[in-house]
């Protein structure tokens, strides 16, 4: 039985592993295929060895570890330009469904804290330009945008699977997304736009701030 579950998973593996989009796959030689797919395995075996060594275990559903891993790998390079992992995290709860919750808080937090910062710098300056700009209003963009992000981006999580781990009497939690990069650009778009209604930020330098609201970044 043991022997069958292993040849099911080994192709299962090396179905969704060797399954490189087209887009890409055009893109790269023989050999760069060869070296994708074995990285892409590599990774997936360290994983795996990482969740068991550590006893984690899947949350929320029937289906296995093994498979979750794989089927997240897959969402991923259905669209790897475009679609991200994101995950929010949370060290100490107790029922699932509020770990479930404020894993999800979490990731929203981090993505507007990161939206933010990457543009906190260049809004500041811009607005500090303008002698009539009072840093109240500064203050406030830059608080309405990070909130609005928040709410705007939720929208464009899609939960891929959960993890969870034992500690005590509570437990520590992970939840991995997948994030459209694309759809999160038109999230932060729509969070510039009813940031600016609610400042007093004048069209010249809304226009100036929006090409930089557009920019992808890095999760890190």
């Amino acid at each position: 039985m043991k022997r069958i579950k292993f040849i099911v998973m080994s192709i299962a593996v090396a179905f969704v592993l060797t399954a490189v989009p087209q887009t890409a796959e055009a893109q790269l030689s023989k050999k760069q295929q060869k070296q994708l797919q074995k990285a892409l395995k590599k990774e997936y075996k360290t994983k795996m060895a990482e969740y068991k060594r550590e006893n984690w275990k899947l949350s929320g559903s029937s289906r296995t570890l093994d498979v979750a891993l794989l089927t997240h790998y897959q969402k991923l390079g259905e669209d790897p330009e475009n679609n991200k992992e994101f995950a929010g995290e949370v060290s100490q709860c107790q029922s699932i469904n509020v770990c479930r919750q404020f894993a999800l808080t979490n990731a929203l937090n981090r993505y507007a804290t990161l939206a933010s910062g990457n543009v906190k710098g260049r809004v500041e300056s811009i607005l500090r330009a303008d002698a009539n700009m009072p840093q109240i209003e500064i203050d406030k963009f830059i608080a309405a945008y990070e909130n609005l992000v928040k709410a705007e981006v939720s929208g464009v999580l899609t939960e891929s699977y959960s993890i969870v781990k034992e500690k005590g009497a509570t437990n520590e939690y992970k939840t991995f997304f997948i994030l459209n990069e694309e759809k999160a650009g038109m999230a932060r778009k729509k969070a510039l736009e009813r940031s600016l209604l609610e400042t007093k930020i004048a069209i010249r330098e809304a226009e100036e701030i929006s090409k930089f609201v557009n920019e992808g970044f890095s999760f890190e």
